[in-house]
C-alpha cells in the first residue's frame, strides 16, 4: 500500500511537471475550470433572486451546500483524474499497455492525465465556500472541521465510485458514454440543491440508487444543523463520508471483478 502511494504522488508530480512546461495553457485550463462553476453558481443565484428560499434553506445555505459539492467534485477529479476516459482507453486499445506493466491497471488510468481544469473547479469551490459561509455562520469546532474534511473526501469517494462503475462497464458494452453524461447531469443539476425541493421518489433514487445526497446535501445538513428536516435518519447523515469509502471499495470490486472480460481491440 505504501509503495502504491509513493508511486502514485511520483506520477501525479511527472504529470503535473509535463503540463507546466505549457504555462499558458495550464493558466487557460484552470481559467476555466473557475469559470465554468462560477456560472452554474450565477445561475443558481438568479434562481434564488426570485424566490427567498428554496425549500426553506436560503441563499447563503445553499450557496455553503454548493460549495460543498464544488470542493468534493474538484477533490475528485485532482485525486482520481479522469475515470470517464476509460470507454476511450478501451475503445483504442491503450488500456493493453497498462495491463503489461508492473503497476496496478487502474493507477495507471488514474494518473494517465494530470486534471489542470480541477484546480480550477477546486479552487472555485473553496472562495465559494469561505464566501458562504460568512453568510450562514457555522460554528467550526473541531469535530466539526473533522467532519467537513471527511465530508469532502467521502463525495470525492463517491463521485469517483460512480464514473469507476460507469467506465468498468466498458469491459461488457464498449460504450457507456449515455451513462457518463447521464452521471454528469445528475451531479450537476441535482447535487447543488437541497433535496426536499424534489418529490419522495426523486429523493429515495437520490439516496440510495445514485447516492448523490451523501456528496453535500447529507453533509450540509449536518454542518447547519437541519438534520431534523431529513426524510432519512440523521445517523445516515452523520456517517455520509463512510459511504464514500464504502462506495469507492464496492466500484473497485467491481473493477477487478470485470477486468479480466477487457478484450484487446488487437484480440
Amino acid at each position: 500500500m505504501t509503495q502504491t502511494a509513493s508511486l502514485y504522488f511520483a506520477l501525479v508530480r511527472a504529470g503535473l511537471r509535463s503540463q507546466l512546461q505549457y504555462r499558458a495553457n495550464f493558466v487557460i485550463w484552470i481559467v476555466m475550470g473557475v469559470v465554468f462553476q462560477a456560472t452554474g453558481f450565477v445561475f443558481l443565484w438568479v434562481v434564488l433572486s426570485r424566490f427567498p428560499s428554496l425549500a426553506g434553506w436560503s441563499l447563503g445555505e445553499i450557496a455553503f451546500l454548493y460549495g460543498l459539492r464544488m470542493l468534493a467534485h474538484g477533490l475528485n477529479i485532482l485525486a482520481f483524474g479522469y475515470l470517464h476516459r476509460i470507454e476511450w482507453l478501451v475503445q483504442r486499445g491503450e488500456l493493453d499497455r497498462f495491463l503489461v506493466r508492473p503497476v496496478p491497471a487502474l493507477l495507471h488510468v488514474i494518473v494517465d492525465r494530470f486534471p489542470v481544469g480541477a484546480i480550477g473547479d477546486f479552487g472555485g469551490g473553496v472562495v465559494l465556500f469561505l464566501a458562504a459561509n460568512a453568510l450562514v455562520g457555522v460554528a467550526w469546532t473541531a469535530p466539526a472541521l473533522l467532519y467537513l474534511v471527511l465530508a469532502i473526501v467521502g463525495g470525492a469517494l463517491i463521485e469517483a465510485a460512480v464514473k469507476l462503475v460507469i467506465g468498468t462497464l466498458c469491459f461488457r458494452f464498449l460504450s457507456t458514454r449515455a451513462l457518463v453524461f447521464f452521471a454528469d447531469d445528475v451531479f450537476n443539476n441535482f447535487g447543488n440543491y437541497p433535496l426536499p425541493i424534489f418529490g419522495p421518489a426523486v429523493q429515495l433514487l437520490l439516496t440510495f440508487v445514485l447516492p448523490v445526497a451523501f456528496i453535500a446535501y447529507f453533509p450540509a445538513s449536518v454542518l447547519l444543523g437541519r438534520t431534523a428536516e431529513l426524510s432519512v435518519s440523521p445517523v445516515l447523515a452523520y456517517a455520509a463520508p463512510l459511504g464514500g469509502v464504502v462506495a469507492f471499495g464496492l466500484a473497485y470490486l467491481f473493477w477487478r471483478h470485470e477486468l479480466p472480460r477487457y478484450q484487446s481491440t488487437g484480440s
